[in-house]
């Protein structure tokens, strides 16, 4: 029987950490019907039915439209939903992860009645060929991939929902409490939609608190205590991080995680190496990673910068009203120039005039005005700085984001890329890099109008050091199809903020 835990907040002082909160849980209850079909094997099941309904509405639509077809064409056709089902069922579409965006698995949705159609066809060509089912065919993939579409992308959504407001957190150990565990701590409290609820920590020789400042959650006990730990939290999760503990331990606790089945993720060595592009092979029984690298200067990125340069072409052409009408009214908000120009660091260290409409006011219209605020640490510049200069249009032009069209120019002129790392000023490139780790592999590609780390909030003064991760993880696992989900994801961040969420 599932169970639902409540937690009941304590502090604790250990040998290890300062006193701290510690999650203690309540009495069990009975998890409600409705969280547990939000959740692991069951919300799979709820998707499996929900798109095997549809894709029998798309068939029965089909027939309802043609009801003169002959009795082998309507039977080929209804083939098509189980075809399709089986498709999507062994190529991995219900398959339980933890990072979900809205967009998706939408690729799947569009192949697996793609692949059902054609096989259909193919095998009616070759089986029976006196019989032309083929437009009826069309008309039912046509049907299922809007109907697979819509429900994906409202699956998605209804899962993150659920996932960040805590209704089907599972409670999450983290084994090793240093640096490594620590940030994933963070990750998972930043990121609820993941989730994953951080209850503490499996760590028989923990460094001091003092040492890991990030790390909040306790220490709750060694790798030989962790049956107590699991009972005691409720924990169905295990997340394995960087320890001193050696690997024979390791492997012990792996195994009696198994037994509980409990579910297991693993933080790889030298992770930051990993990337989707990896290929595991066996010697023997032996597992083998083979790290292919991005190549920033390959044939697909000149596919990249070509899309971009085209994309951005057409945009300039088809926005030309509306950036003449921004112009004319940046003009009248206050005087100066339409376009305001700033010097930023791009690929491999250059700079160039980055271009934006204009939002403020002239700096000699506003006496003893600071050109830069003192930044706290681990924070990004951006934003207002200094005295207050926005116009009122200016404060619209960036709450929508119009005030980076210019930059489209930017693209054109081959200084940047529609998606990628957003540029700095050369001044606090100088400091980042002597701060940041890895900051300056940042400057491998060209910077972005938009990019993974903005898609995910980090805009503004917000943390330096998760953009730096979020952009180095857009470089390592690039591709054309990323692009189009970091592009999809900013319009619709660009139409959320405009709506005034």
């Amino acid at each position: 029987m599932a169970a639902d835990h409540s937690y009941a907040v304590a502090t604790t002082v250990d040998e290890h950490a300062a006193p701290q909160a510690q999650w203690l849980p309540a009495r069990p209850r009975r998890t409600p019907l409705g969280r547990r079909l939000l959740q692991g094997h069951a919300w799979s099941a709820v998707r499996m039915l929900v798109d095997s309904l549809l894709v029998c509405v798309a068939v029965g639509t089909t027939l309802a439209r043609n009801p003169a077809g002959l009795p082998g064409e309507d039977l080929y056709v209804l083939l098509v939903a189980p075809v399709t089902m089986v498709v999507l069922a062994v190529g991995g579409h219900y398959r339980n992860r933890l990072q979900i965006s809205i967009f998706d698995g939408l690729g799947r949705a569009v192949g697996a009645p793609t692949l059902a159609s054609v096989s259909l066809i193919t095998a009616v060509a070759l089986g029976a060929p006196h019989l032309d089912p083929n437009w009826l065919i069309v008309e039912v993939w046509a049907f299922a991939c809007v109907y697979l579409v819509t429900a994906r992308v409202v699956t998605n959504r209804v899962q993150r929902r659920v996932r960040a407001s805590g209704i089907v957190a599972a409670p999450a150990l983290i084994v090793g409490a240093g640096q490594v565990g620590a940030h994933v701590e963070r990750r998972l409290t930043n990121e609820p939609e993941l989730g994953l609820l951080p209850v503490g920590y499996i760590d028989s020789d923990p460094p001091a608190a003092d040492d890991v400042p990030l790390r909040t959650a306790p220490v709750l006990g060694g790798t030989d205590e962790l049956g107590r730990i699991v009972d005691q939290t409720g924990a169905t999760h295990v997340v394995f991080g960087f320890t001193r503990e050696p690997d024979s331990e390791l492997f012990t606790l792996m195994r009696q995680c198994e037994q509980r089945g409990l579910q297991v993720s693993v933080v790889p060595r030298m992770f930051e190496f990993v990337n989707v592009r990896n290929e595991l092979d066996h010697i023997g029984g032996l597992p083998l990673h083979s790290f292919e690298h991005t190549d920033p200067k390959s044939r697909q990125f000149a596919v990249k910068h070509a899309f971009d340069r085209v994309v951005s072409a057409a945009a300039l052409m088809v926005l030309a009203p509306l950036l003449l009408a921004i112009a004319i009214g940046v003009k009248l908000s206050s005087p100066g120039p339409a376009l305001f120009a700033q010097r930023r660091i791009g690929r491999d260290g250059r700079d160039f005039a980055l271009l934006k409409f204009r939002s403020m006011r002239m700096a000699g219209d506003a006496p003893n005005v600071k050109t830069a605020a003192l930044l706290p640490a681990d924070t990004a510049p951006g934003g207002v700085e200094g005295l207050d200069r926005r116009t009122r249009l200016g404060k619209f032009l960036r709450k929508t984001s119009l005030d980076e069209l210019p930059q489209l120019i930017n693209v054109v002129r081959g200084d940047m890329s529609l998606v990628g790392p957003r540029p700095e000023r050369p001044e606090f490139v100088e400091q980042f890099e002597r701060e940041v780790r890895r900051y300056d592999d940042r400057h491998r590609v060209k910077s972005g109008i938009t990019g993974w780390a903005q898609v995910h909030g980090l805009r503004g003064r917000t943390s330096l050091s998760d953009r730096v991760e979020f952009d180095n993880h857009y470089i390592s696992n690039w591709s054309l199809s990323l692009d189009m989900k970091i592009l999809l994801l900013t319009v619709g961040a660009v139409v959320q903020r405009g709506g005034g969420e």
